[in-house]
């Protein structure tokens, strides 16, 4: 008899360790606390913070990856969730976005395509022309600067570092290139 029971054994653990580990999947994909980039000004309102804003589009492979890989480091999350606001931006959405008084929209934007669509007006104002680039503001929503491209969890470590503690708008290149070359990663 316990012969005959081990296999449903075997197969309620299994199912069991299959829904605790896509839960923990799961858990670890909406960790960072993602917000409009109307709602991060509002928060920086109340508790001053520098905004990250990640620029995506839906047919992007290097967003996907950056979203499966980077945004799921418990340390990326834990380090945004403390120091930044996290924005989620899809370059060509039909939304409209309303940052420094002006309203951006993206008039150009077909319900019927398939895979690629217009770029949205605040895309070209951020200064984004390709794709995963992440965005930094400083606390009073003024772009800092957009910087392209997929980032491991090390990788956007040292950007991330970078904004939050040592930028200022007086920040020379010799000082970016001296951090840039010192910095040592510790985020897995």
């Amino acid at each position: 008899m316990k012969i005959d029971n081990m296999p449903l054994r075997q197969l309620l653990l299994s199912l069991i360790l299959i829904i605790f580990t896509l839960g923990n999947g799961h858990a670890q994909y909406s960790g960072i606390n993602w917000m409009s980039l109307e709602e991060a000004i509002a928060a920086q309102k109340k508790e001053p913070k520098k905004i990250v804003m990640d620029v995506y589009t839906q047919w992007c492979g290097p967003c996907k990856m950056m979203m499966r890989n980077t945004f799921t480091s418990e340390d990326v999350i834990a380090y945004l969730n403390a120091n930044y606001y996290a924005v989620k931006f899809d370059a060509e959405s039909p939304d409209p976005v309303t940052y420094q008084g002006k309203e951006f929209t993206n008039p150009g934007w077909n319900p019927n395509a398939r895979g690629r669509n217009s770029t949205h007006e605040l895309s070209r104002a951020l200064g984004v022309n390709a794709y995963p680039t992440l965005v930094y503001f400083d606390e009073q929503a003024t772009i800092i600067a957009p910087i392209p491209g997929y980032k491991t969890p090390p990788q956007l470590e040292m950007y991330l570092k970078f904004f939050a503690n040592q930028f200022s708008s007086s920040v020379k290149q010799a000082e970016w290139e001296a951090y840039r070359d010192s910095f040592v990663p510790s985020f897995q």
